[in-house]
């Protein structure tokens, strides 16, 4: 529950009948990372290797901590804010070098990509810190991410100094430390740990961007199924390898956005602690889902390329790995948010494993209308059964309250 107080200079207004909508500003933020999410996509199928996709696995992680955060700071503040706005415009700027260098990032671009990354933490922390009154409780939250990104962001730099893999050696550590900084509380020494609690958040808004977050990542999935169709040439074939990737992107789409999404709404808004929720189910849990639709783009873009062919290796992980990445990652989402687990989608995922080694024996176009089909059943089966039945992922009222 949030309680009215008296409104801040710079925050977003608080209270149980003020709405709080996402700004143009913020969808205007995320037209840069509709950039990177593609920017991996691209990076996947130019190195469509075990290390390729290990580095873009951790560039993901990089671009998705990023974005996120400044989720964080926009909850807190009012974008329509001049100054607010300002930030965010800088972010975005620093945000499009670093997407920009995503390629080169453990090439000749390396130093352009951390020195990005390291300016947008920090600056946003440092500025968010200081359109803050000095007594007001969020001061303190932002005067620990700057020391927590300050301490992460020499890391980033001394290993930008290094040259191919040899980078990771620091980088490595220096993403642990953004990891694990909200699971110490931002620890600081004579301050302590914060308290989830301490994170006034506005579930509503929060939700609603992580929304968009999906929406950018399964857009990017169509764009890139589009432009491989009409470069591949429109032929039947083609078209209906096309219209395969529809169905599968669809299918994410409502494994998502069902009935559940709601229920996971009134969880958030209910919750005595949303902070811990929102740290946990979105900001943690969320990374395998985006993992899932990127690797489901690549899966895509490999069956109009060559439908007629079977696939082997990592592109045979895309197509069936990809799908079974995000219902783990769905379901552990779920079971966070409600305490449940969802069966259905569980099974789904063993059994995509579990067509591995069918899958390099036919072609490409027959085992992704396999997959296609088994996540529209799925979905399909949940439309049906959602509003009636109380089955493993269902919520009563009772429960929500």
């Amino acid at each position: 529950m949030i309680a009215e107080r008296p409104p801040v200079r710079h925050l977003r207004p608080r209270g149980e009948e003020i709405a709080q909508p996402t700004t143009t500003v913020e969808l205007f933020f995320d037209l840069v990372y509709v950039f990177a999410v593609t920017q991996l996509s691209q990076l996947i199928l130019g190195d469509l290797s075990v290390a390729g996709v290990a580095r873009a696995a951790f560039l993901l992680v990089i671009v998705w901590w990023a974005w996120i955060y400044t989720t964080w700071m926009a909850n807190w503040f009012d974008p329509t804010s001049p100054a607010v706005g300002s930030v965010l415009t800088g972010v975005m700027l620093a945000s499009l070098l670093m997407a920009a260098a995503l390629p080169g990032s453990f090439g000749p671009h390396g130093e352009l990509f951390a020195v990005s990354y390291v300016a947008l933490q920090v600056g946003r922390n440092v500025a968010a810190a200081r359109l803050l009154p000095a007594d007001h409780p969020l001061r303190e939250v932002f005067e620990r991410l700057v020391g927590w990104s300050v301490l992460s962001g020499i890391l980033w730099l001394a290993g930008s100094a290094l040259e191919g893999d040899q980078r990771l050696l620091v980088w490595i550590p220096a993403l642990a430390l953004d990891l694990c900084a909200p699971i110490a509380g931002y620890w600081l020494p004579g301050r302590g740990r914060a308290a989830t609690t301490d994170y006034d958040i506005e579930p509503g808004h929060f939700i609603e961007r992580c929304e968009g977050f999906i929406i950018i990542a399964l857009g990017e999935s169509i764009v890139v199924t589009g432009a491989t169709a009409v470069d591949a040439g429109l032929t039947p074939t083609v078209v209906v390898c096309l219209g395969v990737a529809f169905v599968e992107t669809a299918a994410l789409w409502w494994l998502y956005f069902g009935a559940v999404a709601e229920r996971s709404r009134l969880l958030m808004r209910s919750s005595e602690d949303p902070g811990r929720l929102a740290r946990d189910a979105y900001t943690y849990l969320h990374v395998p889902i985006v993992a899932g639709i990127i690797a489901v783009a690549v899966g895509d873009d490999l069956l109009i390329a060559e439908p007629g062919d079977a696939l082997h290796g990592v592109g045979l992980a895309m197509v069936l790995g990809g799908p079974a990445l995000y219902l783990v990652g769905e379901s552990l989402f779920r079971i966070r948010v409600t305490g449940a687990a969802n069966a259905k989608r569980l099974a789904a995922a063993g059994l995509l494993v579990a067509l591995a080694p069918v899958g390099s024996h036919i072609s490409a176009l027959a085992l992704s209308a396999i997959v296609a089909a088994l996540l529209g059943a799925v979905a399909v089966w949940e439309l049906r059964s959602a509003p009636l039945t109380a089955d493993s992922d269902t919520l009563t009222m009772a429960d929500v309250a």
